[in-house]
């Protein structure tokens, strides 16, 4: 199934999709917002600051609109949050923007969300679960009564997630998957393309990705023997499309920081540091 921009589906009871209008290469057909509940709605991530897919959300809701959430502050996921709140009178929920990073500094949270957080829908409790990684103030929602969890961008369907450091940690972004698995989360709708059903078979398989492009940095950078993020990124990302290099070298900024955490690997202080392998 592909989406486009505007499209509305209903992916399970009292659960639709709305995709925002900002198809890209890094969004894709563009970023997911979901509303959930019937007498009251919550939404989940009205995406950018678009007057159009504002007036939509709105009129889906049909002025039953009672909290937003955010699951991060990325300027593709929360910056329609406080024209919606400012429409519909609706609570904001969420964590606050990070300094670090591309951050959407308008999102001002009226009630922070913690891990355990549940914010009631209608009765049915939609659960936050805090997943640093791709963003520190990342969090995932699962709905407890279906095991659909909304997660945002750190799981995202047909692409892996771009992990940026300071505010991307590769190491809390392995975690966080790992503590997905402890959940009793069986589908997931992500931020950007459709709902994947296996949900716990694509966790464990981004893990082992994660794990495979770890040991190619290595194996690669033991090889090159001391050398720069831009030279390193065309070995390890030789099966990536090269115009997502320069993205790629955040990812692969965070590889090498958790190789140097964990005593693997080394740099020098130069501004364009130099890397190698302490093995």
């Amino acid at each position: 199934m592909s989406l486009t921009s505007g499209q509305l589906d209903e992916i399970a009871p009292g659960v639709r999709r709305l995709v925002a209008r900002n198809p890209g290469f890094m969004t894709g057909p563009g970023t997911n917002t979901y509303l959930i509940g019937t007498q009251r709605l919550a939404v989940i991530d009205p995406g950018p600051h678009d007057v159009v897919h504002i007036e939509k959300i709105i009129e889906v809701a049909g002025g039953r609109l009672a909290s937003i959430l955010a699951t991060h502050t990325h300027p593709d996921h929360s910056p329609a949050v406080a024209a919606l709140a400012k429409s519909t009178g609706a609570e904001i929920l969420g964590r606050g923007a990070p300094v670090h990073g591309r951050q959407d500094a308008t999102f001002l949270p009226t009630r922070v969300l913690n891990d355990g957080d549940v914010v009631s829908i209608g009765g049915r409790a939609l659960r936050a679960i805090h997943t640093p990684g791709h963003a520190s103030n990342h969090l995932c929602y699962l709905l407890e009564d279906t095991g659909m969890l909304f997660s945002g961008d750190h799981v995202m369907q047909g692409s892996t997630v771009v992990i940026g450091p300071p505010d991307g940690n590769m190491q809390q972004y392995l975690q966080s998957l790992a503590r997905l698995q402890r959940e009793p989360v069986t589908r997931i709708a992500p931020g950007h393309g459709t709902v994947i059903e296996d949900a716990q078979g694509e966790i464990s398989r981004l893990i082992a990705h994660r794990l495979q492009r770890e040991a190619k940095v290595a194996e690669r950078l033991r090889r090159a023997g001391r050398v720069t993020i831009d030279v390193l990124v065309a070995s390890v990302y030789d099966d990536v499309d090269p115009r997502l290099h320069p993205v790629a070298k955040g990812s692969l900024l965070a590889h090498l920081i958790k190789l140097e955490a964990d005593g693997r690997a080394a740099r020098d202080n130069a501004a364009d540091a130099t890397w190698w392998m302490k093995e």
